[in-house]
């Protein structure tokens, strides 16, 4: 076998299509990351992994919307704030602050439409490179850690790690996505009827599409979840089909 060939071999077994998991898999799975958002302290580790991809959302739509990306910071207490540079108001801003919120129930969609093709180790792989991505964009130390420790976890199961347990760990994440973008939403919505957050996305919406804060939060409730009723659907097909 030539290197060329050895190198083809290896690129399929990246990104060629993988058999299914056995049938406990996305139902175990959904199980414990339904647990996992539900539970306390280990939420609130796990919900870092949410913030990354809130941020990046952001981050994302506002270079796509032709603004300037000044960096992202992550905190340790699972906050975090993009900072762009444009117009203070417009389409482009509209859309940057919208980002946010639906950005990890989009991102566990496509996970789980590349589970339902059976790209398993190829989700892992580009998964790791879109964190490392981020990383650039990443402005503060702890952001920094969050992101490294994130990427190298999923790049020691993409490399390292069999069939049987990249799939159990890659449907506990795209379950984790899902369900994981529903309670920030929850969590929002509990704190303005508290009078918190009142420079929340929502509330920046509001402020610049004079569209009611409600209708925003209605908004992004929907979204996150249209994205895990069809993307727990794909999930659980292999479960459901006789």
């Amino acid at each position: 076998m030539n290197e060329a060939t050895a190198d083809l071999h290896v690129l399929a077994g990246l990104f060629g299509a993988q058999p299914g998991p056995s049938i406990p898999v996305p139902l175990v799975t959904g199980g414990i990351a339904l647990l996992l958002v539900l539970s306390g302290a280990p939420w609130r580790l796990a919900r870092n992994v949410v913030t990354i991809v809130h941020e990046a959302g952001h981050a994302l739509v506002a270079v796509l919307a032709g603004r300037r990306l000044q960096g992202i910071k992550l905190h340790s207490d699972t906050s975090g704030v993009t900072l762009s540079r444009g117009k203070p108001e417009g389409p482009g801003m509209v859309l940057t602050a919208l980002a946010g919120y639906p950005a990890p129930g989009m991102l566990g969609l496509v996970f789980a439409s590349l589970l339902a093709a059976g790209r398993i180790t190829a989700l892992l792989v580009l998964a790791a490179l879109l964190l490392l991505g981020v990383l650039v964009m990443v402005r503060n130390a702890y952001g920094v850690l969050s992101v490294v420790l994130t990427a190298g976890g999923l790049a020691v199961v993409a490399l390292l790690a069999g069939p049987e347990v990249q799939a159990w760990f890659v449907y506990l994440i795209t379950w984790f996505l899902l369900l994981g973008a529903l309670r920030p939403v929850v969590e929002l919505q509990m704190k303005r009827r508290r009078g918190a957050a009142r420079d929340s996305d929502a509330d920046q919406l509001a402020r610049l599409t004079e569209v009611p804060a409600a209708l925003w939060m209605l908004m992004l409730a929907v979204i996150a979840i249209t994205c895990l009723v069809v993307g727990g659907a794909w999930l659980l097909e292999p479960a459901l089909t006789p």
